[in-house]
């Protein structure tokens, strides 16, 4: 039985290539609200999907030392396209539209539905779905609802705990505990877990390496 440890920290070269490629140019490409819309599958490309409010934006903003890359917002569900960020000439950085309690209309959030599956079933250069859970609450049961849809789109996805800084010593290791029980039923999940803090710069540097050393 797989039991998801935390990654470990990076040895220098590997850092060092996390480092060098985030410390590269990165932009704001484009916002896509249909499939016709997405740029052209000529590079890798990673995604962050979450519930709102997990920190999408704001973690991708640390990841590239980019303030105002990503647009943050206190309001739920304010990411309504697929976002696509350039990273140097090799890679796609993508924000999918935030799930779970979108403050929207139920016809806009079934749209978001949609284009959300079609993106992942029909994406070749897609590596690997960052599937952000916030460490102060574990994994609810929507963001199991998006495991099964990653498994049935046969795409791999990886957990990656947001704000750990926020919750107690105790509270964080029984999140911790339940995400990795809960993962053990997905098979498509990547056997491995990253803990992130954007406000206190924990993980990033695991989750820079593992883009930038992945196949």
């Amino acid at each position: 039985m797989i039991e998801f440890p935390l990654v470990e920290k990076p040895d220098y070269l590997s850092a060092e290539k996390g480092r060098i490629l985030f410390a590269g140019n990165s932009d704001f490409l484009k916002g896509v609200v249909a499939m016709d819309g997405v740029p052209a599958a000529d590079r890798m490309e990673v995604c962050f999907a979450g519930r709102s409010n997990v920190g999408k934006s704001t973690l991708i903003n640390a990841l590239t030392g980019r303030k105002a890359l990503a647009r943050t917002s206190n309001t739920p569900g304010r990411t309504q396209e697929i976002n696509y960020f350039t990273l140097m000439d090799s890679h796609y950085l993508v924000d999918l539209p935030g799930y779970g309690f979108a403050n929207a209309p139920i016809p806009v959030v079934a749209k978001w539905q949609r284009l959300l599956k079609a993106y992942l079933r029909g994406r070749a250069t897609l590596r690997r779905v960052f599937l952000l859970v916030d460490a102060r609450h574990g994994p609810k049961d929507v963001d199991e609802e998006i495991m099964a849809l990653l498994g049935d789109a046969a795409v791999t996805f990886q957990v990656v705990l947001t704000k750990i800084d926020k919750p107690s010593k105790g509270d964080y290791s029984a999140v911790l505990a339940k995400t990795q029980k809960v993962l053990q039923k997905y098979p498509a999940a990547y056997p491995e877990i990253i803990a992130t803090s954007s406000d206190k710069n924990i993980g990033l540097d695991i989750l820079r390496t593992t883009i930038a050393t992945m196949e």
